[in-house]
């Protein structure tokens, strides 16, 4: 499995209105220009993610997007799973014939190795993303 550039660019704009969370609202062309990304493939990333409960958004001069609710309660799990849909590594099949028990079996190892995906999305907050990011910055200051 893959991930698309949706769930990636998502969750990059996930992490720069985490990184903005009580301070301001962003506009879509800043975090266009934050992350390197078209305003126009951001627009395609923001229904799905308002649609999720994930962003809010305000129309007019103060207007912009902001997280709907705080970093730390936001999962990535959250963010992917409307941008990506499903995040099954096989197809689930109603179909079971005796004579394919051996798919079964590789079946059953991809089941789990899917839960141990969603699991480890699951785990991991907007909120430690954004301590990640200011380790990461506090570094790069220090060898710049």
């Amino acid at each position: 499995m893959k991930l698309s550039t949706k769930g990636k660019y998502g969750t990059r704009l996930m992490l720069d209105l985490a990184l903005n969370y009580g301070k301001r609202q962003l506009l879509l062309k800043e975090i266009a220009s934050n992350q390197g990304i078209s305003e126009k493939y951001l627009w395609q990333l923001i229904s799905p993610l308002k649609n999720a409960g994930l962003i809010n958004s305000t129309r007019g001069t103060q207007g912009g997007y902001e997280l709907a609710k705080p970093p730390k309660s936001i999962t990535l799990e959250e963010i992917v799973l409307p941008l990506e849909g499903p995040l099954n590594f096989i197809e689930n099949s109603d179909d079971i014939k005796a004579d394919y028990i051996l798919t079964f079996v590789t079946n059953e190892i991809w089941e789990d190795v899917s839960e141990k995906f969603k699991k480890v999305l699951s785990s991991i907050t907007l909120g430690q993303m954004v301590e990640r990011q200011m380790k990461q910055s506090k570094i790069l200051e220090y060898v710049i």
